[in-house]
């Protein structure tokens, strides 16, 4: 998943047809599409009949194209290496967020390089369009007539370009403009823009390297079969299942999401009654995954994507999972007030009137707080 895909052409296109002889379908509710399943799980809607879906309604989540692998062996196209890999991330995208988490609690930002964009897209009079994501570290004027600018937003250190579409064609990679980017310094190429698999990177061949090597497995082999099914699950009922929700334009589409989205997050609630993480006493990348979603829930979500049956608060052992995830060590820069301010940004300040809320207080310091039925 990747903040917003589009299909391309490049030299590169032999990797992309490689990964998808890989790819599987996973089968969801009778009357449903299935759903498309990389080297790491589901990663996108099933692509069939895509383009009439969207036209009746349907928001149909597009497919990530640069597609290779991080490899723990020195003759590798890319090996794993200290120094050599950039990453580029918008924070307000939840695709981005994970994988920004994933860097952070697997304690790998000595390993690996990041550049920030800004939260909102480039307007319709700049030199290459609209709709692209670009740095932006003085800020800009929003929608909403105010200047914004946020510390975190930065240049590209790496090629100095100023739309992250223009890193893509230097690449060899048209007609692609989403983020994250897992960048090679060395040879100045993409090595992936799907979120799933960057994560995966970072949790396996990159955590011996890492600082939190001997602490954190996010990946751990006897886990991996619970770790994947849980995956699946929440990318389609919860963290895509939200997209659904939101961006749909048909009523019936619109409703079916919410109700999957409100069914899962009760199924999580029963989950953590008993379990302080996904599968047990230790953060995996399940875990991980499902921390962007929530994070944006009653401050983003809830009025967003008309999500607006229940608050997160409302769910008592939801709440206490993610005052554990918010208090990991390293996490804090990836999950503190800027950064959600930054989410708002983005979803409220490029749509209708471009007004972002004040609101609503608190958030998300108060994630790190016990739920009152707790104390």
């Amino acid at each position: 998943q990747a903040c917003k895909s589009q299909p391309f052409t490049s030299r590169f296109v032999h990797t992309f047809l490689k990964s998808r002889q890989i790819m599987s379908k996973v089968a969801g509710k009778p009357g449903e599409h299935e759903l498309v399943a990389g080297e790491a799980g589901v990663t996108t809607d099933d692509q069939t009949d895509a383009k009439k879906r969207r036209l009746a309604g349907e928001f149909v989540r597009g497919v990530s194209t640069a597609r290779n692998w991080i490899k723990d062996s020195e003759n590798a196209p890319y090996p794993v290496a200290a120094g050599r890999y950039h990453l580029y991330v918008a924070y307000n995208c939840p695709w981005c967020h994970r994988v920004s988490l994933g860097r952070a609690i697997q304690g790998l930002e000595d390993v690996i390089t990041v550049d920030v964009v800004f939260p909102n897209r480039s307007n319709d009079d700049e030199p290459l369009g609209p709709n692209l994501w670009k740095f932006e570290p003085d800020g800009q004027v929003g929608q909403n007539g105010k200047h914004v600018i946020f510390p975190s937003c930065t240049v590209d250190t790496v090629s100095g370009k100023k739309y992250i579409k223009e890193i893509y064609e230097a690449a060899g990679i048209e007609n692609e403009k989403s983020v994250p980017i897992l960048f090679d310094k060395e040879t100045k190429t993409i090595v992936s823009n799907e979120s799933a698999e960057i994560l995966r990177m970072f949790g396996t061949v990159f955590r011996k390297l890492s600082k939190n090597a001997e602490n954190v497995n996010l990946y751990p082999e006897e886990h991996k079969a619970d770790i994947d099914k849980l995956n699946d699950w929440i990318y389609k009922e919860i963290a895509n299942g939200a997209y659904k929700a939101g961006f749909s334009s048909n009523q019936d589409a619109y409703e079916k999401a919410y109700e999957s989205f409100f069914e899962a997050l009760d199924e999580l609630n029963s989950i953590f009654e008993s379990k302080k993480f996904l599968v047990g006493d230790f953060v995996t990348e399940a875990d991980v995954r499902l921390l962007p979603p929530l994070f944006r829930f009653d401050p983003v979500y809830h009025s967003r994507f008309k999500l607006n049956k229940k608050l997160l608060w409302e769910y008592p052992h939801i709440w206490r999972w993610m005052q554990d995830m918010m208090v990991l060590p390293g996490i804090e820069p990836v999950a503190n007030a800027e950064y959600l301010q930054h989410c708002k940004q983005g979803y409220f300040g490029r749509s209708g009137n471009g007004t972002v809320p004040v609101g609503p207080a608190g958030y998300p310091e108060c994630y790190k707080s016990k739920h009152w039925s707790h104390k």
